[in-house]
């Protein structure tokens, strides 16, 4: 058990969204069995919520003993229950296709990048300014995955001399944040795989990714990063390389900053 729950764990730090999908899978087909057999054997027949928040729970707990981030505990909680309160509301067909094409384009990356979206929270952001301060008021900061740019463009407003850089690949999430950005003159987005992101002008490079592509990451901006440039991880540890500073953040993600200088 404890070999196939470490595989399944490695799958889902490389794909969240295929695990979180075979999760669903797996759980609708334990519910299915055991809505028959309850109705071979008793006159027990629960009602079609009752089910759908008992696949939530079982699914949203299988998530997290598999190690899935909160983001896949919640989608996995309210998946089917949502889809069973929807259904009995007139809603048309294409909505739900909608819905699930808008999750799509917003979690691109997941597939290709193994980086589903996370989004910075308000406590972090104000934690990541007083580290910025550090830099003085001129610096470019580049944050490699900007979902759509919140923390991007709250920083570029916080530091109005400093120039910020904001890449992203979700095709949904990128279109947020380039409208949200242009008219911010220290403040600009591309549409850019990370891995192809040129440090070499960077004096801080900030990143909220996941487990999978740390330790890449991490030989991109040894090779990249101009020396006392800054790699500052949101959450995720770099295997096996201590970061010279750590700010906790004591927040219901307990999330952390991690601060690795260059040279």
């Amino acid at each position: 058990m404890a070999v196939f729950q470490r595989a399944l764990h490695r799958l889902g730090e490389r794909y969240p969204a295929l695990l979180a999908l075979i999760i669903q899978v797996v759980v609708t087909f334990v519910i299915g069995l055991a809505i028959v057999a309850a109705a071979h054997l008793s006159a027990f027949r629960p009602s079609p919520l009752a089910a759908g928040l008992l696949h939530g729970l079982l699914a949203a707990s299988l998530a997290r003993w598999l190690g899935l981030s909160r983001w896949w505990w919640w989608l996995n909680l309210l998946f089917v229950p949502g889809l069973l309160l929807a259904s009995g509301a007139p809603l048309p067909s294409w909505l739900f296709l909608l819905g699930f094409l808008l999750l799509l384009l917003l979690n691109w990356n997941s597939f290709g990048e193994r980086v589903p979206l996370y989004l910075t929270g308000a406590g972090t952001r104000h934690a990541l300014a007083c580290l910025l301060e550090g830099r003085g008021e001129r610096f470019t900061l580049v944050d490699l995955g900007c979902g759509p740019a919140g923390t991007l463009m709250w920083l570029a407003r916080r530091f109005p001399q400093a120039q910020f850089v904001g890449v992203e690949t979700a095709p949904l999430s990128f279109a947020i944040a380039w409208l949200r950005c242009v008219a911010q003159r220290n403040c600009r987005i591309r549409y850019q795989n990370l891995w192809r992101t040129d440090l070499s002008t960077i004096d801080v490079a900030y990143c909220f990714l996941s487990p999978a592509p740390m330790p890449a990451l991490w030989d991109k901006a040894r090779g990249e990063l101009p020396k006392n440039a800054w790699l500052i991880s949101n959450t995720f540890e770099i295997p096996g390389v201590a970061p010279q500073r750590v700010v906790e953040l004591k927040d219901w993600r307990n999330s952390r900053l991690l601060l690795w200088e260059i040279g």
